[in-house]
């Protein structure tokens, strides 16, 4: 399929050079586009679903996503990507109450804090929300180098939540939170403990919900004043017939209100449209935010015509608002 060539640093400025619209106060210039990109060119091993990415310590990147005992990716420029095996190769009897005979683990969230990976993950079935997120750390990232660090979340049959999609942030205090959900009453949060990087206390803030329209996915940033919260709109998961769309809202606390650009709020079905399928990129979502060298990215899958599902990347810009576009 047709993707954009990766632009280097260099690249980026002289097309920030040439545009006309502002991204932020002090930033490059950056142009929103008439019509959604390309995404970045992908090239190796890219399949993946649900992806995240961290840069490790020696400059490579390292993508964690749904699969077997979760899956592993590795690249050293973020464009050619070798298939680096599974988290835990052992498997994960831990999860089997939520998953049983099957070793998918859905949805991870990677990142680095305190000296060490942390891993949150989903464990479930598809239509249930007898799910459970759990934590796992590592030293380095590798596989087979990731200790269990216990259970944080769980939903049963009787709860109207589904613990499932975590993404934790650390917010300028040095507070942790974890954001999850999907379906039923829609995204969640709660603090963590970050010396155990578990549950503490037992408040739980709504965040966004559909009512009984799909929500999932969330991913929060800061950037500019703002915390950003991203989402992924409509239906996964049915290959080149999916409907995934990427959203936004943003609010001054990490906790919200979240409002989209005009005004409704998340939690009566606001969100801003950022990405959404077109030509033949299908379905684009399950979105996280990396920041790199070069600027803000948004990491997402799309699925092809062929239905197998792919690793999406897009710079962010944003405009004079305060609200991003991808370019």
């Amino acid at each position: 399929m047709p993707v954009r060539p990766l632009l280097s640093l260099a690249a980026l400025l002289l097309l920030a050079a040439c545009s006309t619209s502002i991204d932020a106060p002090g930033a490059p210039r950056v142009t929103r586009p008439g019509s959604y990109p390309e995404p970045l060119l992908a090239l190796g091993d890219s399949n993946v679903h649900d992806p995240s990415m961290v840069k490790t310590g020696n400059g490579t990147y390292l993508i964690a996503y749904t699969g077997a005992n979760i899956r592993l990716k590795t690249s050293a420029d973020r464009e050619t990507w070798t298939d680096a095996g599974a988290a835990f190769p052992d498997g994960t009897p831990w999860t089997a109450e939520y998953t049983p005979g099957n070793p998918d683990l859905w949805a991870p969230d990677i990142s680095y804090h305190d000296g060490r990976y942390q891993l949150y993950y989903s464990a479930s079935t598809f239509g249930s929300h007898h799910s459970a997120i759990f934590l796992a750390t590592s030293p380095s990232g590798a596989p087979g180098s990731w200790t269990d660090r216990g259970l944080v979340i769980e939903s049963r049959t009787s709860d109207d939540f589904n613990a499932i999609d975590p993404n934790l942030f650390v917010d300028g205090t040095g507070r942790w939170w974890l954001t999850f959900g999907s379906f039923w009453t829609g995204i969640k949060q709660i603090e963590l403990d970050p010396a155990t990087g578990l549950r503490t206390g037992d408040t739980m803030t709504a965040l966004a919900t559909r009512g009984d329209t799909a929500i999932e996915a969330p991913y929060l940033v800061e950037h500019g004043g703002y915390y950003y919260l991203w989402v992924s709109f409509d239906r996964c998961c049915q290959g080149a017939a999916s409907t995934y769309r990427t959203m936004v809202g943003r609010s001054t606390s990490p906790n919200g209100p979240f409002a989209d650009r005009d005004g409704t709020p998340m939690t009566a079905g606001g969100g801003t449209e950022v990405l959404a399928g077109h030509d033949d990129v299908h379905g684009p979502g399950h979105e996280a935010v990396f920041s790199d060298d070069d600027g803000d990215l948004l990491v997402y899958h799309y699925y092809a015509d062929s239905g197998s599902p792919y690793l999406g990347i897009d710079p962010i810009a944003y405009d004079e608002a305060g609200w991003p576009f991808v370019h």
